[in-house]
């Protein structure tokens, strides 16, 4: 991998610890954040690599809502346990009252 993306990706994990517990941001969300509105899928590689890197990872998921990234934590609904543990309600792997615990770097921060 690159360095430029490595360090890309150090960027990424910053921006998803400071999503506040019980919201959710989406990949492109960070990516558009960090200068880089195209690049919503590299922050989705970035999501996969942030294992054992203290990064909540479950709390970034699709612009829709969808929790694509599900298959990438072990077991088989620990992303959504995770969210429902933050009181974040989740049905058929869809976050309802999306735009309520939508959190958008590009305004928080």
């Amino acid at each position: 991998m690159k360095p430029e993306t490595l360090g890309f990706f150090e960027k990424v994990y910053e921006v998803a610890r400071l999503v506040p517990y019980g919201k959710v941001t989406s990949y492109g969300a960070i990516a558009k954040y960090l200068g880089a509105a195209k690049s919503a899928r590299i922050v989705g590689y970035a999501m996969n690599g942030s294992h054992g890197k203290d990064v909540p990872a479950h709390r970034v998921v699709n612009r829709k809502g969808l929790l694509t990234g599900k298959h990438h934590f072990e077991g088989t609904n620990l992303m959504q346990q995770l969210l429902e543990s933050e009181g974040i309600e989740v049905v058929d792997n869809q976050i309802q009252n999306f735009e309520t615990v939508y959190w958008d770097p590009a305004k928080e921060l």
